[in-house]
């Protein structure tokens, strides 16, 4: 029985229970948000992992994306993304493979990876098409359906489906424009398979079936936002809302049906539509996790866009996002590389822990005070220790020689900590 159901009968599974121990909150409290659908538990009954919490009142979670291109297949090099990412500490993975033997390199990952696994299915749907049918557009339903089940078998936690791109949302689309069209991949595909075979969107229209396949092997849905802005001008638009409505009616559908949902949001959002996005998606489907990417507030920085997804990210985690997809220096440029992983994970950490603080989150002011505690001791090898990138941190203070080890060359002498301290001293022995 799925985590909902037996919250529905006032049991905890033991992954819930995990959950509640975990984030430092009451079983009674999670029963209660799990039952409705603002927390979901991020794990596939085949997949031997310690599950992961998100939703509301539990801390801002961050993941990152790793995954093959036909330009780049070779699955060591994922596999070295996947402990890069565990490492740094990304609450999840995805796998975002469209190249190589994609069910191969999905299954190294599930196997080596400790935290849940996210994948589109989408993705492998249409790659496996050109290859047996030389085209796209010739993909079939059950072949849809029978690789969500594949890789449900296999163990995959999560998966985004863009359900929400139906007819309508698309004529809404359309019917007010865009400066930047569709930017999202798997609605991209979902779109032009509907329009080419002038049919409904199958995971909209047999949307039963994807439930029945999900809820028996507990994979949450995270419901994609294939009509995303993919600049800042498109945010917030006729096609981006409508798409959500319908997201929102889909998510509490899941929910009655026992299987765990998140809404994915956008995109390139400007700073001032922030919290008008999180506070839409919040009423809209019942408070459900909101997933987004980002979001980048600004359109101008391709070699920084971790920093800009960073600045936007707290703004919405602050404001009630749930869940940060991390974004790296690379994004919109290349396949990101270890270094371009790390940077994205660091980045998205850092804003998901500004958020917890602003949000009130239990103990995580904590982490922050013990590095003020350090800096007023002028302790080093705890500052180090306590810093988000320790390795980073322990090399730049290394890379300079002092006469005085208790300060920095940014003040040496004048430093103002070292200086109150002597202070205190002279006071104190003078009396």
């Amino acid at each position: 029985m799925s985590h909902i159901l037996s919250a529905r009968d006032g049991r905890a599974t033991n992954e819930v229970k995990f959950v509640a121990q975990k984030e430092g909150i009451t079983i009674e409290s999670m029963l209660d948000r799990v039952r409705n659908g603002r927390i979901a538990i991020l794990k596939n009954k085949h997949h031997t992992i310690d599950p992961v919490g998100v939703g509301e009142g539990l801390s801002v979670k961050i993941n990152s994306n790793i995954g093959s291109s036909e330009d780049k297949l070779n699955v060591e090099d994922e596999l070295e993304k996947l402990r890069v990412s565990i490492e740094y500490k990304a609450d999840v993975v995805m796998d975002l493979s469209t190249g190589g033997n994609i069910g191969k390199i999905r299954k190294e990952i599930l196997a080596n990876s400790t935290v849940p696994l996210g994948t589109v299915p989408i993705y492998q749907s249409v790659v496996n098409a050109v290859r047996k049918h030389k085209s796209m557009f010739k993909l079939t339903v059950d072949e849809m359906f029978d690789n969500i089940e594949e890789q449900s078998e296999q163990g995959v936690d999560f998966m985004t489906i863009h359900s929400g791109v139906t007819r309508e949302s698309v004529k809404r689309f359309k019917s007010q424009g865009r400066l930047l069209d569709v930017v999202s991949r798997g609605g991209a595909l979902m779109m032009e398979w509907m329009e080419y075979n002038d049919k409904e969107n199958p995971f909209y229209e047999y949307y039963d079936r994807l439930m029945d396949i999900l809820s028996k092997h507990d994979v949450v849905i995270s419901l994609g936002d294939g009509l995303r802005p993919g600049a800042i001008a498109d945010a917030t638009d006729r096609g981006q809302v409508q798409e959500l409505i319908i997201l929102g009616e889909l998510a509490q559908y899941a929910v009655e049906h026992g299987v765990g949902v998140m809404i994915e949001g956008p995109g390139h959002v400007p700073i001032n539509q922030i919290e008008t996005n999180i506070k839409l998606e919040k009423r809209l489907c019942n408070g459900a996790p909101f997933y987004v990417l980002g979001p980048l507030v600004t359109d101008i920085a391709p070699g920084y866009d971790h920093i800009t997804s960073a600045i936007g990210g707290a703004i919405a985690g602050m404001a009630g996002a749930d869940f940060l997809c991390y974004v790296t220096p690379a994004e919109h440029l290349r396949l990101p590389d270890l270094e371009d992983v790390k940077d994205g994970i660091i980045a998205s950490r850092i804003a998901a822990h500004a958020a917890d603080i602003a949000r009130g989150v239990q103990g995580a002011m904590d982490w922050d005070i013990q590095m003020a505690k350090a800096r007023k001791a002028m302790d080093w090898e705890t500052q180090c220790r306590l810093a988000i990138d320790p390795k980073k941190a322990r090399a730049y203070r290394a890379s300079v020689t002092l006469q005085d080890s208790d300060v920095c060359s940014m003040c040496g002498e004048f430093c103002p900590i070292k200086l109150q301290h002597s202070e205190l001293k002279r006071v104190r022995n003078m009396v």
